[in-house]
C-alpha cells in the first residue's frame, strides 16, 4: 500500500511538472501610454508648442513614447548541415605447424599437427544531415515604449485573433533605428535589433498538435 502511495505521488509530481506552460521569450512590455508633456516654462499662448509640435513637411513617423509603428514581418531563415564519416580496418593472422617425428605412429603425428586462422574486420560508416527552414510573413502594429539616449526606439506589441474558439497570439518586441523607418511609418523586421517574435496558438487545433502531459513527463525523465 505504501509503495502505491509513493508511486501515486511521483506520478502526480511528474504531471504537475509537465503541465507547466512553456516560458515566453518576450520579456519586454508590449504597450505603453504617452508620457505627460513636461512644460519647462509657462505657455505663451501661441499655436506652436515645442513639446508636441510636428513639422509641416516631416513624415508622421513614430518618435515618441506611445506612438504607433507598423512592423512588416519579413523573416526567412534556412540552414543546412551535413556530415559523413567512414572507417574501415581489417586484419588476418595464420599459424600452422607440422610434426613429422621418426618412429612415431601416424595418429600421434596428426594429433601434434597445429594450425590456426584468425581474421578480424571492423567497419564504421556514419552519415547525418539536418535541414531547417522557417518563413514568417505578416504585419503588426506596435507601440513605442521607450526612447533611448541615442534616439533608437524600443517597441513592443501583440495581436490576438480568435476564430471559432481558436486563438492566435503574436508578440513582437525589439529596438529600431528611426532612420530605418520607411514612408508610411513602416519598418522591416530585418532591420530590428534584439527582435523577439512569438506566435502562440490556443484551442482545439493547438491541443491536437501538443504532446500529452504523461508523454512529456516520461520523455523528460526516461533515460533511454
Amino acid at each position: 500500500m505504501n509503495n502505491f502511495r509513493i508511486l501515486a505521488v511521483v506520478l502526480v509530481s511528474l504531471g504537475l511538472t509537465a503541465c507547466v506552460a512553456p516560458q515566453s521569450i518576450v520579456t519586454q512590455p508590449v504597450s505603453a501610454r504617452p508620457q505627460q508633456t513636461v512644460l519647462t516654462q509657462a505657455s505663451n499662448g501661441s499655436i506652436f508648442q515645442s513639446g508636441t509640435a510636428k513639422l509641416l513637411f516631416e513624415e508622421p513617423n513614430a518618435r515618441r513614447v506611445g506612438d504607433i509603428l507598423i512592423i512588416a514581418i519579413e523573416e526567412s531563415l534556412s540552414a543546412v548541415n551535413s556530415a559523413n564519416s567512414a572507417a574501415d580496418r581489417s586484419g588476418s593472422l595464420k599459424l600452422s605447424g607440422t610434426t613429422d617425428l621418426p618412429y612415431m605412429p601416424s595418429v600421434l603425428n596428426k594429433m601434434l599437427d597445429a594450425s590456426a586462422d584468425v581474421t578480424s574486420a571492423n567497419t564504421f560508416a556514419g552519415k547525418g544531415q539536418t535541414n531547417s527552414s522557417n518563413t514568417f510573413r505578416g504585419t503588426i502594429a506596435v507601440t513605442v515604449v521607450d526612447v533611448l539616449s541615442n534616439g533608437n526606439l524600443v517597441f513592443g506589441g501583440e495581436k490576438q485573433i480568435a476564430v471559432n474558439g481558436q486563438t492566435s497570439l503574436i508578440r513582437f518586441t525589439g529596438v529600431v533605428n528611426p532612420a530605418d523607418i520607411r514612408a508610411g511609418n513602416t519598418v522591416s523586421s530585418t532591420r530590428v535589433a534584439d527582435a523577439r517574435i512569438e506566435q502562440v496558438g490556443q484551442g482545439a487545433i493547438a491541443d491536437a498538435n501538443t504532446m500529452g502531459w504523461m508523454q512529456r513527463a516520461f520523455l523528460s525523465v526516461w533515460p533511454f
